[in-house]
């Protein structure tokens, strides 16, 4: 937690903040990131508890921020199914400060220009 002047900022909130996130994608993203292998919706629906088309619909908007990657599986004697995995950890991590940094930067340029 980082205290910061009246109120108290915690990580999730600058995770959710940042990537403009909602509660369901924010779970998601930690639960990808903790598996060791790609998945698929109907197995991260099925390990998570949760409806399929709301893994769908949080997985394709990880998707579109570039948190999670997709992965195509040909299965034997043909067709194919989608694997999701999140992106390098690291890569996440160095975004998440490049945001933080830049919202410290227009925050001190406004103090300056007070």
């Amino acid at each position: 937690m980082i205290n910061f002047a009246c109120t108290t900022i915690n990580l999730q909130d600058i995770i959710t903040c940042s990537f403009e996130l909602n509660k369901t994608e924010y779970e998601l993203l930690l639960f990808l990131l903790a598996q060791e292998k790609a998945l698929s919706v109907n197995e991260i629906a099925t390990l998570r508890g949760s409806e399929r088309s709301t893994v769908q619909k949080a997985v394709a908007r990880l998707l579109s921020k570039e948190l999670v990657e997709r992965r195509q599986l040909n299965i034997a004697g043909g067709g194919y199914r989608y694997l999701y995995a999140t992106t390098d950890k690291d890569d996440i991590k160095q975004r998440l400060s490049s945001i933080v940094n830049e919202w410290h930067r227009n925050v001190t340029s406004a103090i300056k220009n007070w």
